[in-house]
C-alpha cells in the first residue's frame, strides 16, 4: 500500500481510504467490523465518517455509524494506528441534528464532543466540514444563482471555532467537503489572516463520469497542498456496470434508494457503457479500471472506497496495485472528450 502524505500536516494516509457510510443501514456491525479487520491488513490506516451517517439519513439512525467504528476501536484497541476522520453536518432540513444543523460555533463544539462519545477517542485526526452553510453548487448543482443571504454561519465562524478544537487537542487537522474554489480560497485567505490553521484536505466528488474538480479546484491542491479525498470514486457503484439496461441488483444502493439519481440518465449509461466496454476491451474489471484512473491523479491524496460485500471489499482495495497504461488513459481521454462530466 502506498501512503501519502498531507501537506501541511504530519497525516501519511493509505492511498486507499476507507468509507463507511453503509454501516449501521445496509451493513450490520459484524459485518462493519470485518471490513475494518480486512483493510488494515491490507494496510490501510485512513477511516472516513460523519457524524450525519448512514447513508440514506434518517433520524432513527443517524450517528450509528461512529458508534460502530467507536466500538470496534474499544475492542481492537491500537488508536493511535489508524487516521481517524469525520465530519460536521452542514445545513439542511434533518431537523433530528440539533434542530436542524448550522457550522455556527455552538453546534460545531456540540457536534464534535458527540462524534467523539460515538467514536470512544479523545480526538479526531481530521475533522471535517461536510457541506456549506451557504447556498452554492454542490451535490450536483449548476449555474450559481447569488442571492444576499440571512442567517448563515459565515466561514470565519466556522474556522474560527475549529481553530479553538485544534487548540484544545480535540482534533488535529481540519478539512473541508462539498466546496467550490470560492470556499476553499476564503478558508486559505481567513487562515493566513488571523493565523488559524490551514485546511489540509478536501473531500469532494471525482469520478470518470464527474470530472469537475479539475477544472476550478484541482490547481488549489498542486499550488496550495489541499489534496483531494475522492469520494464517490466508482458513482454510487454505476462505474462497475452493474446497473447498465435497467438492472437494479439485490441490495444495492440504487435498488434500495431511488434518491441517489445524480449519476442516472441516458447520457450517464451512454459514458458508463463506453468505460466498461474499454475496461472489458483491456481485460479489465471496469470498477478496477476507474478506481485505477482515480488513484493516479496527481492531486488525489486518497481514495475513498465502500462496499457493502467483502468481495467487493478486496476487488475495491486491490486496485490500489493496478497501474493503468499509456493505451488505455488515452482512450479514456476521448470518451470524456465525447461525455464531457456528464453528471457533475
Amino acid at each position: 500500500m502506498e501512503y501519502r502524505q498531507l501537506a501541511h500536516s504530519d497525516l501519511e494516509v493509505s492511498r486507499i481510504c476507507l468509507g463507511t457510510m453503509t454501516w449501521g443501514e445496509q451493513n450490520t456491525e459484524a459485518e462493519a467490523f470485518e471490513q475494518l479487520d480486512y483493510a488494515l491488513e491490507q494496510g490501510i490506516n485512513f477511516i472516513d465518517t460523519a457524524e450525519m451517517y448512514p447513508v440514506a439519513p434518517r433520524a432513527e439512525t443517524q450517528g450509528a455509524t461512529e458508534s460502530i467504528i467507536g466500538n470496534w476501536l474499544a475492542r481492537r484497541g491500537g488508536r493511535e494506528d489508524i487516521v481517524l476522520a469525520s465530519k460536521v453536518t452542514g445545513r439542511s432540513q434533518m431537523h433530528w441534528i440539533r434542530g436542524g444543523p448550522r457550522l455556527t460555533r455552538q453546534q460545531i463544539v456540540e457536534a464534535c464532543e458527540d462524534s467523539l462519545q460515538r467514536l470512544q477517542t479523545d480526538y479526531l485526526d481530521l475533522y471535517q466540514v461536510h457541506w456549506p452553510d451557504r447556498a452554492t453548487n454542490f451535490f450536483g448543482k449548476l449555474g450559481y444563482q447569488h442571492r444576499e443571504e440571512e442567517d448563515v454561519a459565515e466561514i470565519s465562524e466556522t474556522l474560527g471555532t475549529l481553530a479553538e478544537l485544534v487548540e484544545a487537542g480535540k482534533v488535529r487537522y481540519i478539512g473541508i467537503s462539498n466546496e467550490t474554489p470560492w470556499g476553499l480560497a476564503e478558508y486559505l485567505r481567513l487562515a493566513d489572516i488571523h493565523g488559524w490553521p490551514r485546511v489540509v484536505s478536501i473531500q469532494n466528488p471525482y469520478n470518470l463520469l464527474n470530472r469537475s474538480y479539475e477544472i476550478g479546484l484541482s490547481e488549489f491542491s498542486y499550488r496550495e497542498g489541499v489534496g483531494l479525498l475522492a469520494y464517490s470514486p466508482l458513482a454510487f457503484g454505476v462505474l462497475s456496470g452493474k446497473y447498465l439496461d435497467g438492472q437494479r441488483p439485490e441490495g444495492a444502493r440504487i435498488t434500495l434508494f431511488e434518491r441517489f439519481s445524480r449519476y442516472n440518465g441516458e447520457i450517464a449509461e451512454s459514458a458508463t457503457r463506453a468505460y466498461v466496454e474499454l475496461a472489458q476491451a483491456h481485460r479489465l474489471d471496469p470498477a478496477q479500471m476507474a478506481l485505477a484512473f482515480v488513484n493516479s491523479r496527481g492531486f488525489v491524496a486518497s481514495n475513498i472506497i465502500g462496499a457493502t460485500t467483502m468481495e467487493q471489499l478486496k476487488q475495491n482495495i486491490d486496485s490500489h496495485a493496478m497501474a493503468l497504461n499509456s493505451k488505455v488513459l488515452k482512450a479514456i481521454e476521448a470518451i470524456h472528450q465525447r461525455y464531457p462530466n456528464p453528471c457533475p
